[in-house]
């Protein structure tokens, strides 16, 4: 079985219950514009604001301090944003949160548990009775503050991987002030200290995973040549306990151009490991599978490139497709499809047949699977409608579909599939909506016997409050579903205060959750908000997503405008009282609207962003996303990518609303110098714009609770300033 940490927590997917499902034609959206005149940063020589990439440079720095002061000289200057920032602070450390549950090997459930008290948090360890009660009682397994502050590091928790079966030798992740980059260490979890002498890897990108107590396979930066462009890992290593990363044994070593290799354990329901594989990241969706042998001999696993493995169970290896592909068994199968072969008798017969398990229609898709001891666990939504089904396997030797029934769970919600349990068949699932608090339910798969274990009380009143699911044309004639949350007495009249929230990539689904600071900081003060499922996502599995890469990335852009015209349309809000926000490929998202109909908005919330996407592969680990966006160096992309890049279309005399783009120093993913150079652009141009920049947290923007805090603070005190106060078009 393919499993991470015992304390690689269940994130909990969320859901709404739908009142309404209506569709309205809009207008077609604009075109995206020409490049902008005169080269402005086609190359790094035409880009006057090139030296803010320099991450911790004193002259940047400077740049960044005095925005800082300036943007929280405003906001926080704001009436508003003390209350704000209590709320959220009391939202982000209360503590009558759902503890997130992961099932360790021996039935135990740990937890990953951050509050007031405990800001970089602790990992605690409690029975499953326990974890079952109103108060459980917690066994600390680690304290990272406490870490923290003995060692005088400002360390982030990233989570850990322990030896199976036993679970008692962990490697714990370890981050700089919230970096992607970790220190991994040994740590002895009944113990609860590091080992004495242990593995130590000093700070990287990559990962390590264990073979046996003695063995691992490590993916990290081994020193000059074997990084990819994209930063990651290029070489995978079988190191014994005792020998230094240069003595390791060097397995397997890809190509500069690959986003990364790594290497893991494929084991069963027993801990048993049944093979020892290495992936090689081709690109961001392409990849191919290794077998090492125990003489370290490679052999390629016959999988198409766009393909994941997704468990075993019972003997079945499972594989989800995200293309059509003949396998050499003759067998057709298609982009989306879920199949499944005997692992021993496939590794010895690439061409034994396979067993198909699920074929999505073309409005499904499969938001999660697990795997319990004996049965296959998988979150199917029809429609961003969620569901769980549980499949038995077939007869081995059979063609035919698995078997499966539904889980008894209430209705047009969001669901998660969570921590399942390798000692029996229980596994756990969440449920929410919009506008209903999480709950956390425990199912026996066997059975299909399901018990709720867990509730969040409301954080927001609620009352008076609905959903609706609505559609909107975009410029292609593509339906595009989009949720609306808002009081049921709203009045449509173009007056109301609208968020509009979009991702749009890397097959990411935005599916309906209850976020208490939404509903506090802005729904509860008459805000409405609205998520936009726009093609780049996965709401309607890997076509939606493909529909929007590379060179048909503006279709998403069109998805976007197109919800934006529509709520228009329907005088849910106006231009005046229209904000939108999105972060990472959502910033740029952002950006993309910002450029091409800023005639639409009054406010946008650019959050850790993309926005020159003619570097974007020069930066940290933009290179990884060439097989999102396409690669600027090959004319023929860059055509298409400089049509849409926000930093080289931001243009002096248009309607840009002044807005408000915050970073994180520490990101190690997307690069602050995206921000900082939007920022400096359009300051150059003569707009008005809110910048801050965090100087710890990562790609995530907040290395601690507080933190958080204050950039939601910041981010609901601006969309106030921006919509709150400015008057409905007339």
């Amino acid at each position: 079985m393919i499993r991470s940490s015992a304390v690689a927590l269940a994130a909990l997917l969320a859901s709404t219950s739908l009142t309404s499902v209506s569709m309205a034609q809009t207008p077609a959206a604009s075109p995206a514009p020409a490049p902008a005149s005169g080269g402005f940063a086609s190359s790094e020589a035409t880009d006057p604001y090139v030296w803010l990439e320099d991450v911790e440079g004193e002259r940047a720095m400077a740049w960044v301090r005095e925005h800082n002061a300036h943007s929280l000289g405003v906001l926080q200057g704001d009436p508003r944003y003390e209350t704000l920032h209590g709320e959220a602070l009391a939202i982000v450390q209360a503590q009558d949160r759902i503890p997130s549950p992961g099932f360790t090997h021996d039935g135990h459930i740990d937890n990953f548990w951050q509050d007031a008290q405990h800001v970089r948090g602790l990992w605690r360890r409690t029975t499953l009775d326990s974890y079952r009660t109103a108060t459980p009682e917690w066994r600390t397994i680690l304290d990272v503050d406490a870490l923290a502050a003995a060692e005088g590091q400002n360390w982030v928790y990233k989570g850990s991987t322990c030896l199976q079966p036993e679970e008692r030798y962990c490697l714990i992740s370890l981050s700089n002030g919230g970096k992607d980059a970790v220190t991994l260490r040994e740590f002895d979890s009944v113990e609860r200290k590091f080992v004495e002498g242990g593995v130590v890897l000093p700070e990287s990108k990559g990962g390590a995973s264990w073979i046996d107590k003695d063995t691992l396979l490590v993916s990290r930066d081994f020193g000059p040549g074997t990084l990819t462009n994209s930063g990651y890992p290029m070489v995978v290593k079988r190191m014994k306990r005792g020998q230094s990363l240069d003595q390791a044994e060097t397995l397997f070593t890809g190509q500069p151009t690959d986003v990364s290799v790594s290497g893991y354990t494929l084991r069963d329901a027993d801990g048993v490991v049944k093979a020892v594989l290495i992936n090689r990241s081709v690109d961001f969706y392409s990849s191919e599978t290794w077998r090492v042998g125990d003489d370290g001999a490679l052999t390629q696993l016959q999988l198409p490139a766009k393909s994941d493995i997704s468990g075993l169970v019972d003997g079945r290896l499972l594989v989800s497709l995200k293309q059509d592909w003949t396998a050499p068994s003759g067998q057709d199968f298609k982009t989306g499809d879920l199949i499944a072969w005997p692992l021993e008798a496939w590794l010895a017969d690439p061409a034994t047949p396979a067993q198909l398990v699920l074929r999505p229609t073309e409005r499904q898709a499969i938001e999660g699977v697990n795997v319990t001891r004996n049965r296959l666990v998988v979150a199917l939504y029809d429609n961003v409608r969620g569901s769980v089904r549980v499949y038995t396997p077939g007869p081995e030797g059979s063609d035919g579909e698995w078997a499966h029934t539904a889980l008894d769970l209430p209705q047009n919600v969001s669901v998660g599939v969570g921590s399942a349990s390798e000692k029996d068949d229980k596994v756990f699932v969440s449920v929410t909506g919009y506008l209903n608090p999480s709950s956390l339910w425990l199912a026996d798969a066997a059975t299909g016997a399901v018990d709720q274990v867990k509730s969040m009380p409301a954080k927001f009143d609620a009352t008076g409050m609905t959903v609706d699911q609505h559609e909107a044309r975009s410029a292609d004639g593509t339906m595009i579903p989009y949720f609306v949350v808002h009081k049921a007495d709203m009045p449509l009249d173009g007056s109301n205060p609208t968020l509009l929230y979009g991702y749009g990539g890397f097959e990411s689904s935005l599916l309906p959750g209850y976020s208490a600071t939404v509903g506090k900081l802005w729904l509860e003060r008459g805000g409405v908000y609205v998520i936009a499922n726009t093609r780049g996502g996965g709401e309607f599995g890997p076509r939606w997503h493909e529909a929007a890469l590379q060179q048909n990335r503006q279709r998403a852009h069109e998805d976007f405008q197109a919800v934006a015209l529509d709520l228009i349309a329907r005088n849910i809000t106006s231009q005046p009282k229209l904000g939108i926000m999105g972060g990472s490929q959502g910033g740029l998202f952002m950006g993309a609207m910002l450029t091409q109909r800023p005639d639409l908005i009054n406010a946008a919330v650019i959050q850790v962003p993309l926005f020159d996407m003619l570097r974007f592969h020069k930066l940290l680990a933009g290179a990884s996303w060439k097989g999102e966006y396409g690669d600027p160096d090959i004319p023929e992309q860059r055509a298409w990518i400089e049509q849409y890049s926000p930093y080289q279309n931001l243009r002096a005399g248009q309607p840009y609303p002044e807005v408000f783009i915050h970073t994180s120093t520490k990101d190690d993913r997307v690069h602050p110098g995206h921000a900082r150079k939007a920022a400096a652009r359009l300051e150059q141009l003569g707009y008005p714009v809110l910048f801050y920049e965090n100087v710890d947290g990562g790609h995530a923007a907040g290395a601690n609770l507080r933190e958080t805090a204050r950039r939601l603070a910041l981010e609901y005190t601006y969309l106030s300033r921006r919509l709150m106060d400015t008057p409905a078009q007339e």
